[in-house]
């Protein structure tokens, strides 16, 4: 286990490193919003966390640069004023995550992974690998935002793939009793856990994700201008920015063209749509006739089967790959809805892993019995009606940060995230 967990951190890092490789340091400095931070302080943030947890909080030793806690700890900085913080340089910071990673790779060799619950089964580990991961996806809506190409060219990324056989719109899930959450999966982290029964109707859910095509009929029947469609905290939002469709979409003539990593290009119909807020994608909803899905509902999708047996992904218990979801990376965005039949569900649903975050209409919150660990930040001080749960992942989300429960959120007013939705509606 320990080659195999010392091969994921590699493997992150690389990931990491490459990303920001393209970048001068003007641009790895720069607070390219104030909604996130700059991307050399997001660097070494993850070499602080992975200093932090695999090599402090493994060994009980005292930290070699304690103002650097404090520097790079995200409750204490929000992100609109990191720029003007005393952040390590690019070059520094590289040097640091490099001999933080150094001392944790010595720590990793040394240690008895059995010794604690926290490094048993390699789970600090993981929860290490995760956070960047999670923080390399939060890179690349920063350099979406910059319109910057991450690392290699869109042409060498390569093209996503095109749209498959036509499905049905939509198809009825028998509902009943499941249980929802993990208390046995040694990687999940804590607002997964435990595991707890949940009873939910029948009910009819979309079989892909709301494509392009499908909204900008929605933004063409007047769907930003009529309040009827909107919450009122919707409607004010929408006001107050001035929304008038997803972010980075500009009309083009006579139909709509989005900017991706700062290539223009037409926006493609058969692809779902992306950066969203959950504000227009409720609105959406109500337009159509229809609901966004409760988490639970969504859950029991992605993770249940016919026959009342749990599924790590919707397809199965096999890992994903490339013909099951559009994960980590890939062609800079997502594919075609129907692009991907292997992973669909066994009643037909597609798109539930990878491909674009699906905004669900719970407020976040922690499962019954929840118990924060190894630390209340990771999500217990971001429980509450502020936040609305996130789930499936999107193409910038790395395999080892997604199953069917894993559980993100966000604010309803956010859209610089890789965000979509799907529809629901109730059955009678």
């Amino acid at each position: 286990m320990k080659a195999e967990l010392a091969a994921a951190l590699e493997e992150v890092r690389a990931r990491t490193l490459s990303l920001l490789a393209s970048l001068d340091d003007d641009a790895l400095t720069r607070q390219h919003s104030p909604l996130m931070s700059p991307l050399v302080w997001d660097l070494a943030h993850v070499a602080n966390y992975e200093d932090q947890w695999l090599v402090r909080a493994v060994t009980h030793q005292p930290a070699d640069r304690p103002g650097l806690d404090d520097l790079y700890d995200a409750f204490q900085h929000p992100r609109a004023t990191r720029s003007a913080l005393p952040m390590l340089g690019p070059a520094e910071a590289r040097a640091y995550a490099g001999e933080v990673r150094r001392r944790a790779l010595d720590v990793l060799a040394g240690i008895d992974l059995d010794a604690d619950e926290l490094t048993r089964h390699g789970f600090v580990h993981e929860m290490v690998v995760q956070h960047e991961h999670q923080h390399d996806e939060t890179m690349l809506a920063t350099l979406q935002i910059a319109r910057l190409c991450p690392g290699a060219t869109q042409a060498d990324a390569g093209t996503p793939p095109a749209n498959g056989p036509g499905v049905a719109s939509e198809v009825l899930l028998p509902g009943g009793s499941f249980v929802m959450g993990t208390s046995t999966d040694a990687w999940a982290l804590d607002n997964e856990r435990p595991a707890f029964p949940v009873e939910i109707e029948p009910f009819w859910m979309d079989v892909t994700p709301v494509t392009n095509a499908a909204y900008a009929a929605f933004v063409a029947d007047g769907g930003y201008e009529r309040e009827q469609w909107w919450t009122t905290e919707g409607w004010a939002w929408r006001q107050e920015a001035g929304l008038t469709g997803p972010q980075f979409w500009a009309r083009d003539g006579d139909r709509w063209a989005c900017d991706r990593f700062g290539v223009i290009a037409a926006v493609v119909d058969d692809e779902p749509v992306q950066h969203v807020c959950w504000y227009e994608a409720d609105a959406y909803a109500r337009w159509a006739g229809r609901r966004l899905p409760t988490e639970a509902e969504w859950e029991y999708a992605a993770g249940w089967s016919p026959h009342g047996t749990r599924r790590r992904w919707p397809w199965g218990d096999d890992p994903p790959t490339a013909e099951r979801a559009a994960l980590w990376g890939g062609a800079l965005g997502p594919p075609a809805v129907t692009a991907l039949p292997a992973g669909a569900n066994p009643w037909g649903v597609l798109g539930l892993i990878g491909g674009v975050w699906e905004w669900t209409s719970t407020p976040f919150g922690g499962h019954p019995g929840f118990r924060a660990w190894p630390y209340k930040e990771y999500s217990e001080v971001f429980f509450g009606s502020d936040y609305r749960v996130l789930r499936g992942g999107s193409w910038a989300t790395h395999p080892s940060c997604m199953r069917a429960t894993f559980r993100n959120w966000d604010f309803p007013i956010r859209r610089q995230i890789f965000s979509g939705f799907r529809c629901a509606r109730d059955a009678a």
